[in-house]
């Protein structure tokens, strides 16, 4: 799940009330039905910077409700609004995001030279689905790829 630093950080969901957040603002229709008809609660979550000046997976999350409306598409205040939904008939849905552990930043050049994970979808070129699926075999890369430069740390 990416999101822009300036919007919800990893930071920001560490201090969030029960370091959990609405993922609100989808607005596209693929990667609101990951969440509609995909995701699960305790399903896991890549939580991705993205639109900063080092992109990548700062941190571990995870489901933490099952997909419901998302109110910002009813405020005409919001960024997100949209007039052609109603309360009767919600266009748009999100997930609740608990936090499970901020991670070192596992940055976008660095997947990128993981042949795993050269299939991971957010790596595509053209990609600009906030929301995308990992394989088991991407996320256990990914695991790996942070414990590996932890234990180099130590």
């Amino acid at each position: 799940m990416k999101s822009e630093p300036a919007e919800c950080s990893i930071d920001d969901l560490a201090r969030a009330p029960r370091q959990t957040v609405p993922w609100t603002g989808v607005r596209n229709h693929q990667a609101r039905n990951f969440m509609r008809d995909a995701m699960r609660i305790g399903d896991g979550v890549l939580f991705y910077h993205s639109s900063c000046a080092e992109p990548g997976i700062a941190g571990l999350a995870e489901v933490a409700s099952a997909a419901y409306p998302d109110a910002t598409q009813f405020d005409p205040a919001s960024p997100y609004h949209d007039p052609r939904s109603s309360p009767d008939a919600p266009r748009w849905v999100h997930v609740d995001v608990r936090l499970v552990r901020k991670t070192r930043l596992l940055s976008l050049r660095e997947m990128r030279e993981r042949p795993e994970l050269a299939d991971l979808q957010v790596l595509r070129r053209g990609n600009r689905l906030s929301i995308t699926p990992v394989t088991p075999a991407q996320w256990l890369a990914v695991l790996a790829a942070l414990d590996e430069a932890q234990g180099a740390a130590r």
